[in-house]
């Protein structure tokens, strides 16, 4: 929204930073000067084309009335009336889930143009906005869209909710169920039911939602429709009568399914007449606008101009503008009970707008709506710029970044070997690898990223708890044997889906990761077995899903979810140059992988640094203990090459005073690291 308010030298501001000023009073009576005024003022502006509405104001000593323009996005009052006359009964909310790779987002593209929402041949993936996205082949965020479909003569207004499909972005999963009555739960032919399809299952069978089985690619040769509906019998106990098959590639049979929404998916169960209840899903972050909601109208309508009041900061709002996506954003007068859209409060800030709050009408306050609890980063990095680029710069890029997506904790930090940084958590590793890219393609940064480290917790002899992030404020081994209790560890159940035939690779990949077997399960049909089993998370983010997909030549699939915190033996490895420990590279691990993970990172980390005047000794330390050791020799001059047929005791002369030199250089020498070498050793992750 954009509002001119004149005075006796009006400013006109606007969100796209155009001010302009003019000398003396706009009216808004019929003479034709002041007319021609306004229209000229608008014409300069490059705004003329947009709707302008006068509010009167009575002004003394003038003639006539002085009033303020407010200046909207023009609204589409054909698809707003459209929109008014669909009663709440006839209102449907759903969203696609399955695993990743399952189809969602074609699926999504086929009913968009089934509705008339996007021409046909449009883009593919057309919700995906993000180029991350598309590059992948994943959706990361949730897309929301408002569709209206003619079914037996009569409109219907169905909001679709595109999920991403990877464990790591569950909480959009669950954000999105709580605002739909029902779900398609997407399931791949040529594949079956997969651990993440199993994992969406039961979330949205516990909220109650109406489950309506679709199976996709049944165009492909290797497609098992038969294997695919015992599955939906046998694991998901729904009917396999009414799943529909489907082919969102070729569009078959893809008209089917909008009948089977609007028939079997309930309308919302909501009060028009109540006072206003507004459930923030999303939000993300505008230059100009600021902050948009993108908001479940559960009760009541929202219009324009409304103050409203947010349950959890209890601060005060007006609404400048609101709408639906369809696809993009709409202006419209109001939102309705049950409707999903978008609105702006004129929030600067994302930290504002808390996903699971409740807008109310100011003044009017009611009961708030249960909110959602905010997903907590299991994978933490130190990032650190690459040479060549400020801290500044990168910063403000940061977070920029970090608006659009509220589930990524930053906190400044500093390394002793690396300079100024951030410690950032991620929900998972393939949430930290998007971030990262997002990065480098949005502002063209590039980052030195540690290893991924878990929070550990540390239970005190006095009875408090702490939660470690950064490996640095691991207690040492003397502090822990005076006031330390216990360590905990973070765990995890795991789900894989694979075929029979690689069951033993599989349990000695578990085994080899300190797993505890919980429960195995034979499916009916497909050689397929769910097996769980309770796994370390600082394992599972060491490319345990690389290593799954690798032994079972990419047939397994993996889900997983938090199992609390576990007694275990944990100590902190540094690496030692000359005595010097490199902060940036310290973690902490579990006592029996220490050994082996010492000398696997002591040789690998020799091949990046390069040979000085003196001798350079690189180790890997527990406390005081040195578990491996690389020496890498000093470059030496020859000093016996000026003598030829001299005496033995010269020649030894000469040896000793070369090797006290170097002993001397060691001592005030320092080995500077050069961030090639970080950059090296991190490249291809944490040695296994």
């Amino acid at each position: 929204m954009i509002s001119w308010s004149y005075t006796s030298i009006p400013s006109l501001a606007c969100a796209g930073r155009l001010t302009w000023k003019a000398k003396g009073y706009i009216y808004t009576n019929c003479e034709t000067r002041y007319a021609i005024r306004r229209r000229r003022l608008l014409e300069k502006s490059g705004l003329g084309p947009q709707r302008i509405q006068f509010r009167p104001q009575l002004v003394f000593g003038r003639e006539g009335v002085r009033g303020y323009a407010t200046i909207n996005n023009d609204i589409d009052t054909d698809l707003a009336g459209r929109i008014d006359r669909i009663p709440v009964s006839r209102y449907r909310n759903f969203s696609i889930v399955a695993h990743v790779d399952h189809g969602k987002s074609t699926l999504s593209d086929r009913l968009l143009e089934l509705t008339g929402t996007i021409p046909k041949g449009s883009v593919g993936q057309f919700l995906d906005r993000l180029d991350v996205e598309r590059e992948r082949g994943i959706t990361v965020k949730a897309q929301t869209c408002t569709m209206l479909y003619e079914h037996n003569g009569e409109d219907y207004l169905l909001h679709l909710v595109d999920t991403p499909g990877h464990v790591d972005f569950r909480a959009e999963v669950s954000r999105s169920y709580a605002s739909c009555g029902g779900a398609l739960l997407l399931i791949d032919a040529s594949q079956g039911v997969q651990a993440q399809t199993v994992a969406n299952f039961f979330l949205a069978y516990s909220l109650g939602l109406e489950l309506i089985p679709v199976i996709n690619k049944i165009d492909l040769d290797h497609a098992n429709i038969p294997r695919a509906l015992e599955q939906i019998e046998t694991m998901f106990e729904l009917d396999s009568d009414t799943a529909i098959p489907v082919s969102a590639k070729r569009g078959t049979n893809v008209e089917t399914i909008l009948p089977a929404v609007v028939e079997r998916i309930p309308p919302p169960a909501n009060n028009i007449e109540k006072s206003l209840r507004c459930l923030l899903v999303d939000s993300w972050f505008d230059t100009y606008l600021g902050v948009i909601l993108l908001i479940n109208v559960v009760d009541g309508v929202l219009k324009r101009g409304d103050k409203v009041i947010s349950a959890h900061s209890r601060k005060r709002y007006e609404v400048k503008d609101l709408g639906i996506l369809h696809p993009d954003r709409k202006p419209m007068p109001h939102l309705k009970t049950g409707q999903i859209g978008y609105a702006v409060l004129g929030m600067k800030t994302i930290s504002e707008a808390l996903v699971g709050d409740t807008i109310m009408h100011f003044g009017n306050e009611v009961e708030a709506l249960p909110g959602f609890e905010e997903p907590q980063p299991m994978v933490f990095v130190g990032a650190f710029p690459a040479e060549g680029i400020e801290f500044q710069t990168l910063d403000e890029r940061i977070n920029q970044l970090v608006l659009n997506d509220r589930s990524v904790s930053i906190q400044r930090e500093n390394s002793n070997a690396l300079g100024q940084g951030w410690r950032i958590g991620f929900l998972g590793t393939l949430h930290a690898s998007v971030f990262q890219d997002r990065l480098q393609q949005e502002y063209g940064a590039s980052l030195i990223i540690t290893f991924p480290t878990v929070p550990y917790k540390v239970v005190w002899r006095d009875g408090q708890e702490t939660i470690i992030r950064n490996p640095d404020d691991f207690p040492d081994p003397a502090i822990q044997k005076a006031k330390v209790k216990d360590l905990l560890e973070p765990m995890l159940k795991a789900i894989m889906s694979f075929p029979q035939e690689y069951l033993g690779d599989v349990i000695e990949l578990c085994e080899n990761n300190r797993g505890t077997q919980v429960d195995m399960t034979f499916l009916s049909q497909g050689n397929q077995v769910l097996l769980q089993y309770l796994i370390p998370t600082s394992h599972l983010v060491d490319d345990f899903f690389g290593k799954l997909k690798g032994l079972t030549k990419g047939y397994a699939t993996l889900d997983y979810e938090d199992a609390g915190y576990q007694s275990a033996q944990l100590v902190k490895m540094q690496l030692l140059v000359n005595g010097n420990s490199v902060d940036a590279l310290a973690q902490v691990m579990h006592r029996t992988l220490a050994e082996k993970r010492g000398r696997e990172w002591v040789k690998r980390f020799k091949k990046f640094l390069r040979a000085q005047l003196f001798e350079t000794v690189i180790q890997a330390a527990i406390g005081s203990k040195i578990v491996a050791r690389e020496t890498i020799a000093a470059r030496r001059k020859d000093v016996l090459a000026k003598l030829h047929a001299s005496d033995i005791t010269r020649r030894q002369k000469l040896l000793r005073n070369q090797k006290e030199g170097k002993k001397n250089l060691r001592m005030i020498g320092k080995v500077t690291i050069p961030q090639e070498a970080y950059q090296g050793f991190l490249a291809k992750g944490e040695p296994n």
